[in-house]
C-alpha cells in the first residue's frame, strides 16, 4: 500500500510509518516535526513565526506540496486541525484528499470538540477539565473546541472520514457514542527495537520529569513536582528528582537515561507517548494507568503502570512508597518493558492500522 501521514504528534506519525515500511509498505510522513519537539518527518510544512510574510510562505509550501498528495491508498490526518490554516481551507483541503485518493482517515491523537465534549459531560471519573475535589480547570483554547468555527470543522470532518483511529481510551470513548460504526481503537506505536531499556538502579529512586511549558497545568506536573519535591527533600540521601523543559525529541530521549522513575501525567486514563517511552526504557512509570486502559488491552497479568488520582495525599503516598521499596522499582520497570513490548510494538500496531484501513 501507499500511505500519506499528514501531521505529527510526539513522533506518533512517524513511528507509525517506520513500521509500515518494515512491513513492506510505502510511507510518507508530512508534517512540521511537532514543533520544537524536532520529530523526523519526510516533507516539511512548517509555520516559521506569526509574521505576514512567514504565514504566506506557509500557505506556499503547502500548495507546493499538495499537488503530490495524490494517488494514495490512504491517506491519514493527525487531528481535524493537521495544518495551521483556518477551518474553511482545512475543509477544502479535506475534499481535495478525499478526491485524489482512495481513502482518507481522521486521527483522534488529541484534545478535539469530541473530546471536549466528553469531558464535559462529565464522561470520566477526572480529566484535564474538571478534577474532583480541586479547582476546575477549563483551559481557554480546549473550550474553544465546542465553538463555532473548530466544532463544525470536527463534526465534519468525522462525517467525510472513511474511518477514525483513536489511540487513547478517553479519545474511544470520545467518539465511540456517535461514531462507533467508523471508529477503532488501535494503541501507540513504540518502535522498541531502536528505544532500548536504560534505566540504572544503584540504591536511588531517580525521578524524572519532562515538562512542556504550555502543558504543565494540564498534565499535573505542576502539582506532581510539588509533591515530589517533599519526598526527595524527605528521603534526601536516596532520591533524586531531575526536571526539563521543553526539549527537542532526541535532547529529550537522551537527559532521560539512567533514571528509573518517569513522572508522566496525573489526569489521564492511559499514559500517552511519553509514559510509554518511559517504560520502554525500563522504567517504573508513574501516569494514566485505570483498569479501562488494562481492560482494552486484554491485559489481565502485567499490569505495571502507577496509577496516582488527582489527590495530593494519593500522589505523595504512591511516590513514597516507591522511595520506601527501592528494591521494586527494577521489577516494575522490567515488566514495563515488557508491557510495551506486547501492546506497543510499532509493527504489531502497524499491522493493526493496516486491517482497519482495509477494512474500510
Amino acid at each position: 500500500m501507499k500511505i500519506l501521514l499528514i501531521g505529527e504528534y510526539s513522533n506518533l506519525h512517524w513511528t507509525l510509518a517506520k513500521g509500515l515500511k518494515d512491513l513492506g509498505h510505502k510511507a510518507v510522513v508530512a508534517s512540521d516535526g511537532c514543533g520544537w519537539q524536532g520529530n523526523y518527518r519526510d516533507i516539511d510544512i512548517s509555520l516559521k513565526g506569526n509574521r505576514f510574510y512567514d504565514k504566506i510562505r506557509y500557505r506556499f509550501d503547502i500548495l507546493k506540496n499538495i499537488r503530490n498528495f495524490k494517488g494514495y491508498d490512504v491517506v491519514q490526518v493527525i487531528s481535524p486541525v493537521f495544518f495551521k490554516l483556518n477551518s474553511s481551507d482545512i475543509i477544502k483541503i479535506f475534499d481535495f484528499l478525499k478526491k485524489h485518493n482512495r481513502k482518507v482517515f481522521l486521527g483522534a491523537f488529541g484534545t478535539d470538540f469530541y473530546y471536549t465534549k466528553a469531558c464535559l459531560e462529565n464522561m470520566f471519573r477526572y480529566s484535564d477539565f474538571m478534577v474532583p475535589g480541586m479547582k476546575n480547570k477549563l483551559p481557554e483554547n480546549n473550550i474553544n473546541w465546542t465553538k463555532s468555527p473548530l466544532k463544525e470543522l470536527n463534526e465534519k470532518l468525522a462525517e467525510m472520514c472513511d474511518g477514525i483511529i483513536s489511540c487513547l481510551y478517553e479519545y474511544k470513548v470520545a467518539y465511540e457514542n456517535i461514531w462507533g460504526y467508523k471508529s477503532q481503537y488501535i494503541p501507540l506505536p513504540i518502535d522498541t527495537d531502536k528505544i532500548k531499556p536504560s534505566a540504572i538502579y544503584d540504591g536511588k529512586a531517580k525521578f524524572f520529569m519532562g515538562v512542556q511549558k504550555s502543558k504543565a497545568h494540564l498534565k499535573g506536573c505542576d502539582v506532581m513536582s510539588e509533591v515530589l519535591n517533599e519526598v526527595c527533600s524527605k528521603y534526601k540521601d536516596i532520591c533524586e528528582f531531575k526536571l526539563v523543559e521543553s526539549l527537542p525529541y532526541n535532547k529529550y530521549m537522551e537527559i532521560m537515561n539512567g533514571c528509573n522513575i518517569l513522572v508522566d501525567q496525573l489526569y489521564s486514563y492511559s499514559p500517552g507517548m511519553n509514559g510509554l517511552l518511559g517504560m520502554a526504557k525500563g522504567m517504573a512509570t508513574i501516569s494514566g494507568g485505570e483498569p479501562e486502559i488494562y481492560t482494552i488491552l486484554g491485559e489481565t497479568d502485567n499490569r505495571p503502570i502507577i496509577n496516582p488520582i488527582p489527590d495530593k495525599e494519593d500522589i505523595f503516598n504512591k511516590f513514597t512508597n516507591l522511595v520506601e521499596n527501592i528494591d521494586k522499582i527494577e521489577e516494575i520497570g522490567k515488566n514495563s518493558r515488557k508491557f510495551v513490548e506486547k501492546h506497543h510494538n510499532y509493527i504489531d500496531v502497524a499491522m493493526k492500522y493496516i486491517d482497519f484501513w482495509r477494512s474500510r
